[in-house]
């Protein structure tokens, strides 16, 4: 399904360098720190966007919840002393109004809010008749439809300057990771709408500054057009999300250690080669389709058994033998344990799909 949205060409209004890089503290503690912190991170002109959080929605209330309108001024003079736009998160038609009475140049939708159709049409109607950027984050939840539609609700009212932000994804999984990337929604979404700018906030995914120089690298190899890193001119004095804040320092090393490849290749050598690959890779993809009818075919015949003798759809044991034996198998031609997994799973739910559909025929 493609995403009808009308989305100004992005060279009108983001900075056309490679990647766009957003940065600043997650919170603005106080004028001295945000006006440090933007003079450090400028020094390399590798920053087109300042950035800091003004209103914090934490998960615990006796958390630090930000300095409020007051640090608005201050974001501003910020990025009127080092000559960059200045953007900050919203989460109510009360902090738009209080953003665009001080003149901040973009704004963004965070996670939390985007789960909430009913908190995104009302910073909608706060936005109609204004001409504003507006970054739209991933909700907390991995439903690109929430997505989608916060995007849809925020054109509709007249913002064509949009951006897509991936955030990553709660999970009750345990990861390396605070959010877990699930790159395949990000993917989807660009699928869907391939010109709206999408950018990557590693700092949110990782939640510790080690990592974010990989996700930083994965999102520029899948395309991003940019990021958005938190830094702070002192994390370790940080209220807010101390661990996951680089130094303006560590921000100039991640940056210019990034690998940033060409979309496309005019190498003909390149090109004839690469098209002999993908037709080895369409060949067993049909294969696969192939052998995948063939196996429910025989789990349809399992249903119909298991009908005409009453017995559950379920047959836990069998199901753990499964896993164990696959895994096992998996691992010795190389493929990944969470791979093998993710496929079984859905593999299993499409049988347990088809015998349903026996059962109750």
């Amino acid at each position: 399904m493609k995403l009808h949205l009308n989305i100004a060409d992005k060279d009108s209004w983001l900075s056309n360098k490679i990647p766009c890089v957003i940065s600043g503290p997650c919170s603005v503690e106080s004028e001295e720190q945000v006006i440090q912190t933007a003079k450090e991170i400028t020094k390399a002109n590798q920053v087109s966007i300042l950035r800091g959080g003004i209103w914090k929605p934490r998960t615990r209330p006796n958390s630090f919840e930000g300095v409020g309108a007051d640090g608005l001024k201050w974001l501003k003079n910020a990025g009127i002393e080092v000559g960059l736009p200045v953007a900050t998160e919203v989460a109510n038609a009360q902090h738009v109004d209080e953003c665009l009475k001080n003149n901040i140049d973009m704004l963004w939708i965070g996670a939390r809010t985007t789960v909430n159709p009913f908190s995104v049409q009302e910073i909608a109607d706060a936005l109609k008749g204004v001409d504003i950027p507006v970054f739209v984050k991933n909700p907390i939840t991995p439903d690109i439809n929430l997505w989608v539609g916060a995007l849809e609700r925020i054109n509709a009212a007249g913002i064509n300057k949009l951006a897509a932000i991936h955030r990553g994804f709660s999970s009750f999984d345990k990861s390396s990771y605070r959010n877990t990337p699930m790159w395949e929604i990000p993917i989807e979404l660009k699928l869907m709408c391939p010109k709206i700018p999408l950018f990557c906030d590693p700092s949110h995914i990782t939640g510790d500054k080690e990592l974010i120089p990989y996700i930083a690298q994965k999102a520029m190899d899948l395309d991003m057009e940019g990021l958005m890193i938190e830094s702070h001119i002192n994390p370790k004095e940080a209220k807010s999300d101390a661990k996951q804040q680089l130094t303006p320092t560590e921000l100039e090393l991640l940056l210019s250690k990034l690998v940033i490849r060409e979309k496309h290749s005019e190498s003909e050598d390149f090109i004839n080669k690469l098209e002999q690959l993908r037709s080895v890779i369409d060949a067993l993809d049909e294969e696969l389709i192939n052998k995948f009818s063939s196996r429910m075919a025989i789990i349809e015949k399992i249903g119909e058994y298991k009908y005409k003798n009453n017995v559950t759809i379920l047959q836990l044991e069998r199901w753990e033998r499964i896993l164990a034996n696959r895994t096992f198998l998996a691992e010795k031609v190389g493929l990944s344990d969470d791979f093998i997994k993710k496929m079984l799973e859905i593999i299993h739910q499409e049988s347990i799909r088809i015998q349903t559909k026996v059962m109750n025929k």
